[in-house]
């Protein structure tokens, strides 16, 4: 999963320096999309509902087959905000744990993007609270939840929404961190995270 702005332990220059390699990447990895699914991977990316419902119907293999760096046309959507599309392919079948090679699932995507209505989107379509808490307490090659995802992003609604459903807030990643400790001192993320926290704890 290609996620911007990530801060564990990086400076502001390396994430200038990170970011740019992502642009880099992105257009690396374009040209490697296998050919039967580059229409349902530039659909995906670009959020073309009509685009991505012709793919989906002239799709030759599995609407969960990686289309870039791992990444399922879930994912794509999932990351790049676009909710009709991510709606369209979990009508059509797609798998809410898809992993991509970092090992995230779209709910780590959307967290990412704080686009809170697909998140709620993903939530609906699992099929109990089991599914959820799966979901909730998957990791990617980092150590980290959906919910490190939500926290480094700083997106309180998509926070407050993933807490409400059970979201550990002691779950450490790979660098020792847990989501309280990845939103900046005094904001809204971290004063969710650190009374949710605090909670939990006082249990």
């Amino acid at each position: 999963m290609a996620v911007p702005g990530r801060r564990n332990g990086l400076n502001d220059d390396d994430d200038e320096e990170s970011n740019g390699l992502f642009e880099e990447e992105v257009l690396v990895e374009e040209s490697d999309t296998p050919p039967h699914l580059r229409d349902l991977s530039h659909a995906a990316q670009n959020g073309d509902l009509n685009a991505l419902r012709l793919a989906i119907d002239n799709l030759s293999g599995s609407i969960d087959e990686p289309v870039e760096d791992g990444d399922t046309a879930l994912h794509l959507t999932c990351l790049y905000g676009h909710f009709q599309c991510a709606q369209l392919l979990l009508e059509r079948g797609a798998d809410l744990e898809a992993k991509d090679e970092d090992g995230a699932i779209p709910l780590h995507d959307a967290c990412a993007g704080g686009f809170l209505e697909i998140v709620q989107l993903l939530f609906n379509r699992a099929s109990d609270a089991e599914h959820i808490k799966r979901m909730l307490e998957s990791v990617d090659s980092e150590g980290d939840t959906p919910l490190h995802h939500a926290a480094r992003g700083e997106h309180a609604d998509v926070i407050r929404l993933l807490l409400s459903n059970g979201a550990s807030t002691t779950k450490e990643n790979l660098y020792g961190k847990t989501p309280a400790e990845l939103p900046e001192h005094m904001t809204e993320a971290r004063r969710l995270l650190e009374a949710a926290a605090a909670a939990a704890m006082a249990i």
